[in-house]
């Protein structure tokens, strides 16, 4: 299928590796040109060089926390304008409700809602005046079904869903759509570390652990980065533009519900 969206230019943050470059491949394979973010500068222009040799697009790799003001402003300032925003950041870690501090809480919220509110606001009026524009948060499958020891992650990323189910209504109308992807367990650097944590805490082997949660999947396997991406790229594409305010479950159905 083609998406319609080549030669538009996207911002993909955290996309060094997992999820967001998997994102930042499928719209690069799209025809999308691309400013990819992540923190450290010798895996995110490595990457870009890649993605660019790849499918043949202009990449620019861009070195920056994204959860500080500082990191937003000078991946801001490398671009300019967007016609697409995937906004993605690392999520805090687990931990038990009764140890986690105020400042816990405003870390979390800094860097899984507030940064992407902040990016909204900075490039949506654009895609806005240009009467065009695609946002996809990328957020969890805890906003639909809460995982008691990612408490502080449930706990931004459902502030941040309820930011766009309003927000998202008030820009349609300007042909701006925005939507969240919600995964499930991908097999990516999270979801290694997340298994050696359990694994810790059973007394049970990283592999072990696992195999224990891929039992809980219906797929009975961990999600790949490039399957998500090519979701993102649909929920980017000219064909999307009905599609507003969504949270678009990827979790191999380990959610049982009827809605």
């Amino acid at each position: 299928m083609d998406l319609g969206i080549k030669g538009k230019r996207a911002l993909v943050c955290a996309a060094s590796k997992g999820l967001g470059r998997g994102c930042a491949e499928a719209l690069a394979a799209a025809g999308v040109d691309l400013v990819i973010n992540s923190r450290t500068e010798a895996e995110i222009t490595q990457t870009a060089h890649e993605i660019a040799e790849t499918y043949g697009v202009s990449v620019t790799p861009v070195a920056a926390d994204i959860t500080t003001a500082e990191g937003r402003a000078k991946v801001l300032d490398a671009v300019q304008q967007a016609d697409i925003l995937v906004t993605n950041a690392g999520g805090p870690p687990p931990g038990d409700w009764q140890d986690w501090s105020r400042d816990d809480f405003i870390k979390a919220i800094d860097a899984n809602m507030l940064s992407a509110v902040a990016l909204m606001q900075a490039l949506v009026p654009g895609m806005m005046d240009r009467g065009w524009g695609r946002v996809v948060n990328i957020t969890s499958q805890s906003v639909k079904s809460p995982i008691a020891v990612l408490g502080l992650s449930n706990t931004a990323r459902a502030g941040l869903t309820g930011f766009v189910a309003g927000m998202s209504r008030q820009v349609a109308g300007k042909g701006v759509c925005v939507n969240n992807l919600l995964p499930g367990i991908h097999d990516t650097d999270r979801a290694t570390g997340l298994d050696a944590g359990v694994a810790k805490s059973k007394g049970i082997t990283p592999s072990e652990a696992r195999m224990q949660r891929e039992a809980t999947i219906p797929t009975g396997t961990y999600g790949r980065a490039d399957d998500f991406g090519a979701t993102c790229a649909f929920l980017c594409s000219q064909q999307a533009r009905f599609i507003v305010g969504q949270n678009i479950l990827l979790d191999g159905g380990a959610l049982n519900a009827t809605l």
